[in-house]
């Protein structure tokens, strides 16, 4: 099953299938420089050449490895309860938000109206930063007066998941302005 970007669970599958590419470009590199020199008997040879320029792509692929590697998708539990007390809200998950100076790991996001809530679990973060990076880039696609807090305590995300949830129950007409915003906020992401 493929499980699309923001949804729970995308970091795994994207690590998966990162390790399975690079492992198959790094093979294929290999196979050709040992056909190569087998052939020939000698490593100055045309498939050698070819086998250096896949490197590249290879040496591509280890870096999204690189990349996600301390990364880790939301907890299974933490997104059932978010599931069950945010059911009206829109959602996204396990996003890698980067900009040039700055990787801020999302593990969960709520939108309710104009306001987005995000939780994550790494302290290394700078929640001020990434609210602010957040609220520049959906501005910069008319989405104004957008008000954005990022919880790194877990207890207090989900209990702003419930009250959002509340609220959400009354005006349900911003779905289609949720998920222009939940779009925006994905095409951050890694």
């Amino acid at each position: 099953m493929k499980v699309t970007k923001g949804s729970a669970g995308y970091l795994y599958q994207k690590k998966k299938k990162e390790l399975m590419k690079t492992i198959l470009e790094f093979g294929i590199v290999a196979a050709l420089f040992v056909t190569g020199y087998v052939t020939t008997k000698t490593r100055l040879n045309l498939l050698t050449l070819v086998a250096v320029l896949g490197c590249l792509p290879a040496s591509k692929a280890l870096v999204g490895i690189i990349m996600l590697a301390p990364r880790k998708s939301l907890e299974e539990e933490k997104v059932k309860e978010i599931e069950e007390k945010g059911s009206r809200l829109t959602k996204a998950y396990d996003m890698i938000i980067t900009s040039y100076e700055h990787v801020m790991p999302i593990g969960s996001l709520i939108i309710s109206g104009n306001t987005i809530c995000g939780y994550t679990e790494s302290k290394k973060i700078e929640t001020a930063y990434t609210e602010q990076y957040i609220r520049k880039t959906l501005a910069n696609n008319y989405y104004e007066k957008i008000s954005v807090k990022i919880f790194q305590d877990y207890k207090a995300y989900i209990n702003r998941v419930e009250s959002m949830n509340v609220l959400a129950e009354k005006d349900r007409d911003n779905k289609k302005h949720e998920e222009g915003m939940r779009d925006v906020i994905l095409t951050l992401s890694m």
